[in-house]
């Protein structure tokens, strides 16, 4: 196993922000961003800003700088610490 797949990891989880339809507990039609692994919340109001061109409400928003990835190799463990990062948005119409 390569001593690189940490930071491929990260890479990969690094990568653009993603928005999905759904419904907010207030019954608004909003959008689940998530930005996990991004190491600030800032992808994640690029992509409200994208999806939402007139202006957004955040309505949650949660994140989690704690979580850690353990990954093995013939040499042994290594960690990487990997932020979790969310949010609930509602389009401004």
């Amino acid at each position: 196993m390569s001593p690189y797949l940490p930071l491929l990891l990260l890479a990969i989880l690094a990568g653009c922000a993603t928005a999905k339809p759904t419904v907010a507990p207030d019954g608004r039609h909003a959008l689940s961003i998530d930005c996990t692994g991004h190491s600030s919340w800032s992808s994640c109001y690029q992509k409200a800003g994208k999806v939402c061109p007139k202006g957004y409400d955040v309505l949650i928003k949660d994140g989690d700088d704690g979580n850690k990835v353990a990954v093995g190799n013939k040499e042994g463990f290594s960690s990487t610490q990997i932020s979790t990062r969310a949010m609930l948005v509602a389009c401004t119409l």
